[in-house]
């Protein structure tokens, strides 16, 4: 009889176990998303001479109409900090324009400790883009930073003789 008992307690055991396992949901993992952001129609704004914050400053280069220009009124004796606003989106670029004299080698440098160095930690790739436009002497590099970082785009664009500039995204929560 206790052979019996036995048995029974173990087909019982080894269904109730089956049973137990067997109502679980089978974990499947979700396919990436990205964010859709409908844009408006592409209009765009000349950056150049004809903003009167811009005297010292030879650059030309057109950004969208839904952005907002603004001026940071930072050192009178070193001008070019400006940012172009973008708050439907919660976003905005930070630009630096720099002259250069004699000190490129230095502004590399510290774009580089700024847009890369101090990203490493924080980055899961750090993708860079060179752009090269001999003609009309225009280079410099776009970095792309994946991961938990402070910026998701950094920039710089040179004619490596008399104009530096230096650009970040930013996106606030």
């Amino acid at each position: 009889m206790k052979a019996k008992f036995k048995k029974v307690n173990l087909i019982l055991l080894i269904a109730l176990l089956g049973i137990g396992h067997s109502c679980k949901e089978t974990i499947i993992p979700k396919p990436k998303g990205y964010f859709r952001i409908d844009l408006p129609e592409k209009q765009y704004i000349v950056f150049d001479q004809d903003f009167p914050e811009t005297t010292d400053m030879p650059i030309i280069f057109e950004y969208p109409s839904y952005g907002n220009l603004s001026f940071q009124p930072g050192n009178t004796d070193e001008p070019g900090w400006y940012n172009i606003e973008f708050s439907s989106y919660r976003a905005k670029i930070y630009f630096t324009y720099k002259k250069i004299e004699n000190n490129f080698d230095g502004l590399m440098e510290q774009t580089y400790n700024m847009n890369v160095k101090n990203h490493i930690p924080k980055a899961d790739a750090i993708n860079e883009q060179v752009y090269k436009n001999p003609e009309n002497r225009v280079f410099g590099i776009l970095y792309d930073l994946k991961g938990n970082t402070a910026s998701a785009v950094q920039f710089y664009v040179t004619d490596s003789v008399k104009n530096y500039l230096r650009g970040s995204l930013y996106f606030s929560a």
